[in-house]
């Protein structure tokens, strides 16, 4: 009789046991089903032909992620961008879903790189690790860059180009020589200087208001001739600055914030916001592995957008 209770009661602590158990594992089920569907409902977007960079700022603010499931050889699509993506363009999914995509590793076409403001040895490079060749070098005078760096590119950066096409740059000479004028960049700065400098140099100016511009009174937003355009004599200047007015609240400003990936030496960071106004660089400068930039810029409002190249390569781009 004991031994059959024994039996029994041994039953019951095994009964027992497997129920506590299937109760644990339908709970926890029922609460990770609870959490998955009280996340937000999104529409998936179109990732397809866009640089995985691009993709992730798109994916970022709906909070979903991105995982590469595997790369294919594609003539159409240029090398880093997204040729599948599953779920499909359009799909409802909840915050927190994975989307899979499959990247083309390139064939007739690539994007050209960016190597303005860089050396001219490190362009040439940057442009055979993007299956591209350096083409025709031609020199000119600049006050905005040093002697040996790149000025303009053609065909510009992000346009996508047949792989091992030439892509011609102009380098800096330097500083002009006595009697050649250029025209110094006074994006950003203060009418004054602007005014400063062509009471000094005999030239006459001519000034716009932006009466909506969020910038304060009087900083320059667009100038004609550009920077480093060569100046004849008669040459007319002419300026677009803030028509804000002096007694306005100050302006709003935004703070860009980016920290420089681990590494095992410095990189080249540019920071370019594009707004409005048109596109200007922010920063460009050596920095350390693992350093933070952070940088106040003026609010210039719906449509701003902040690109950080490392090394002459886009790696980040995102509204302000």
């Amino acid at each position: 009789m004991a031994e059959t209770r024994g039996e029994v009661r041994t039953w019951e602590v095994v009964f027992s046991a497997a129920a506590l158990a299937a109760f644990a594992v339908f709970a926890l089920r029922w609460g990770a089903e609870g959490l998955v569907h009280n996340r937000k409902v999104q529409i998936v977007p179109d990732l397809k032909g866009k640089p995985v960079s691009a993709a992730l700022d798109l994916l970022a603010p709906v909070n979903l992620a991105l995982r590469k499931e595997g790369e294919e050889f594609n003539n159409a699509v240029p090398i880093g961008a997204i040729l599948r993506q599953n779920p499909p363009p359009g799909t409802k999914v909840r915050e927190g879903k994975i989307l899979r995509v499959v990247v083309s590793q390139g064939g007739e076409t690539v994007f050209a790189p960016v190597v303005t403001g860089l050396p001219l040895r490190n362009a040439e490079s940057l442009l055979r690790q993007s299956q591209l060749l350096l083409g025709e070098v031609s020199e000119a005078y600049s006050l905005k860059y040093e002697k040996g760096t790149v000025m303009t590119q053609d065909p510009k950066s992000e346009a996508s180009v047949e792989r091992n096409s030439m892509v011609n740059v102009v380098v800096s000479g330097g500083a002009p020589p006595a009697g050649v004028v250029l025209m110094p960049d006074f994006l950003r700065k203060d009418l004054a200087a602007a005014e400063g400098w062509a009471t000094q140099n005999n030239f006459s100016v001519t000034v716009v208001k932006d009466f909506g511009a969020l910038f304060p009174y009087g900083v320059i937003l667009a100038q004609e001739p550009a920077p480093d355009a060569a100046l004849s004599a008669d040459q007319k200047v002419k300026l677009t600055i803030s028509g804000r007015t002096k007694t306005a609240a100050g302006t709003p400003t935004k703070t860009i914030r980016y920290e420089v990936s681990q590494g095992s030496s410095d990189s080249l960071v540019r920071i370019v916001v594009v707004d409005q106004y048109g596109e200007r660089e922010v920063f460009n400068g050596m920095r350390p592995p693992g350093s933070k930039i952070d940088l106040p810029v003026p609010d210039t409002g719906a449509g701003a957008r902040m690109k950080v190249f490392l090394n002459g390569i886009l790696v980040e781009e995102k509204d302000l």
